[in-house]
């Protein structure tokens, strides 16, 4: 399967252009705390394909978590965060974090952020695979809807920073090995080309790849897919995070039932009334959410039943509508009272832990590139996030992302130019049902590459997505959904690719079939680049997974570069 450069045509000397020292792609908490790091003297550009409030950020139950009682400390969280990631976590990027964490919290209290408090001091939840109470909320279970009011007013008010909202984000613009912005279809329709000195890359998640997922419509893994297209190294796709208690009615959104629902002390029971995750984890329903949500995939397949069920009804009735009241609307609009009933849940795909590889900064491994948040594979996470660390994630490398990437584009020459770029028009005549091709793809994947894999089945997936992108990945479209589609075909790709050459069960990753994770030959990243010679896609001659010796491994299977 062959992929173009560039999905869409363009010529420099025929183009609409915008100049600005740092452009932000993407209008989550990462992105918008990374443009509120460049100093006022520089320009910034957001760009984000839908509006500000529709991120995953937005969508965040649960909280941010941080060492902020006074009985809590460091080496706690940093003990948890590492049990939880599967010992591939990298150590010095978890203590930064976690370490610079409190100050972040509070810098968005100082933004006007409303978190939950008691007689003046900020309340304490407790998540899954968390020692201690650490997890500061806000209006119960809306804490990513308050912290993105907040963030977004402050980002409002400042002149530097100009804010493209409905425009689509196609490619990177590269040149000579290095990042010059990006090819930008605006609000309009019109094609524009988008050139700054620094670029940071704050996209978000892939979650909409499947068909269960707890994502908005605009996670479709845009920022790992045109990455990759440019030649930035990928890290460790296979590592997709299921989010244990996704509420499953037919007719229903697929929200999430926050982990801290669990924390407050709700049961997970099967369709028969038990309580089964003491079966499986001395922790019941307090364990990590890979073990949870593998947990609960066995007792589906145990009673043949669709969901296993929260069971909140031994609580509180007036604290638990008190502590949930998003969720209690929720299930309410379906005749359920949570404090009562019980509620159908099954895993969904949730957070991507792979993603670009950045070093502490924010850094890729593309010059002039800089990427934060979900869209990246930093090292925090290991194979497993802990809950409520995502949103600490974006605060502390959406800051560092932006302030590395000021820092760059004040030494570089203040004059500006469009460089000679272009991409040509492909007739291609294959006509095609996108949404059903979308369709097709989502199930497959949450069949073959979900919670439970096995060498059998992504060997079907890989089958499937190869035949798919034989003509969705050669055509030219002119539309949204079109290059999403190319977009979730090729992030697919590389979590399925990765997935088979990853021949043990590490983390969120469980392969059946190698139950048991292999330290001796699997403590270790798996990455994942494209060549780029000179700036120039080029086909690139890959490796089977089979074959996969080094850390740093291509397969054969992925797409490649063609020169259409």
């Amino acid at each position: 399967m062959m992929t173009p450069r560039y999905l869409l045509p363009f010529d420099s000397r025929r183009a609409l252009h915008r100049f600005t020292d740092v452009l932000v792609i993407g209008g989550g908490l990462a992105g918008l705390r990374a443009a509120n790091a460049v100093a006022s003297n520089q320009s910034v550009f957001v760009v984000t394909k839908d509006v500000l409030r529709e991120s995953n950020s937005n969508y965040a139950q649960g909280g941010i978590a941080g060492v902020l009682d006074p009985a809590d400390c460091f080496d706690s969280h940093v003990s948890d965060t590492l049990a939880a990631g599967g010992n591939l976590c990298e150590r010095e990027v978890v203590e930064m974090v976690i370490r610079e964490g409190p100050r972040r919290i509070e810098e968005l209290v100082q933004w006007g952020t409303q978190f939950d408090s008691s007689e003046g001091e900020l309340m304490l939840g407790r998540e899954g695979g968390h020692s201690r109470e650490r997890i500061v909320h806000a209006r119960g279970d809306a804490t990513g809807a308050e912290i993105m009011r907040a963030v977004i007013e402050k980002t409002r008010e400042a002149d530097h920073i100009e804010i493209w909202e409905n425009a689509f984000t196609v490619d990177l613009l590269t040149y000579e090995g290095r990042c010059r912005g990006a090819v930008i279809v605006d609000h309009h329709g019109r094609t524009v080309m988008v050139w700054a000195k620094e670029t940071i890359l704050c996209t978000g998640g892939n979650g909409q790849v499947y068909r269960e997922s707890t994502n908005p419509s605009v996670a479709t893994g845009d920022g790992t897919s045109l990455a990759y297209r440019a030649g930035v190294e990928l890290r460790d796709m296979e590592f997709v995070q299921f989010h244990p208690t996704v509420l499953y009615i037919a007719g229903s959104s697929r929200s999430l039932i926050t982990e801290a629902v669990r924390g407050e002390g709700a049961h997970l029971v099967d369709t028969n009334g038990h309580r089964f995750m003491p079966d499986y984890d001395d922790r019941a329903e307090l364990a990590p959410r890979d073990v949870v949500s593998q947990s609960i995939i066995r007792q589906m397949d145990e009673t043949k039943h669709s969901n296993v069920y929260l069971d909140l009804s031994h609580l509180n009735a007036k604290e638990v509508h008190k502590r949930f009241p998003g969720i209690a609307d929720a299930c309410d609009k379906f005749g359920l009272d949570i404090a009562v009933d019980r509620i159908p849940v099954r895993p969904g795909a949730h957070y991507e832990i792979g993603g670009v590889t950045v070093d502490r900064q924010g850094r890729t491994s593309m010059p002039g590139l800089w990427a934060a948040g979900e869209v990246t594979s930093s090292g925090l996470h290991g194979a497993n996030r802990l809950a409520s660390n995502s949103l600490l994630e974006g605060l502390v490398y959406g800051a560092h992302a932006g302030i590395a990437a000021a820092r760059a584009a004040a030494e570089q020459p203040s004059k500006m130019e469009a460089l000679p770029i272009s991409s040509p028009v492909v007739d291609r005549d294959t006509k095609f049902d996108v949404a059903d091709v979308r369709v097709s793809l989502k199930t497959l994947m949450g069949r073959l590459a979900g919670v439970e894999r096995t060498a059998e089945g992504l060997r079907e997936a890989s089958d499937s997505i190869r035949s798919f992108g034989a003509y969705v990945m050669t055509h030219q479209f002119s539309s949204v959904e079109g290059w999403e589609l190319q977009n979730l075909m090729l992030t697919a790709s590389c979590i399925v690719e990765s997935a088979l050459a990853r021949t043990e069960s590490r983390g969120v990753h469980f392969r059946s079939d190698f139950p048991i994770p292999r330290d001796d030959q699997w403590r270790r990243h798996l990455m994942i680049k494209v060549d780029v010679d000179g700036g120039h896609p080029q086909a690139s001659d890959l490796l089977k997974p089979s074959e996969v010796t080094e850390a740093t491994f291509s397969a054969q299977d992925l797409p490649g570069h063609s020169n259409s």
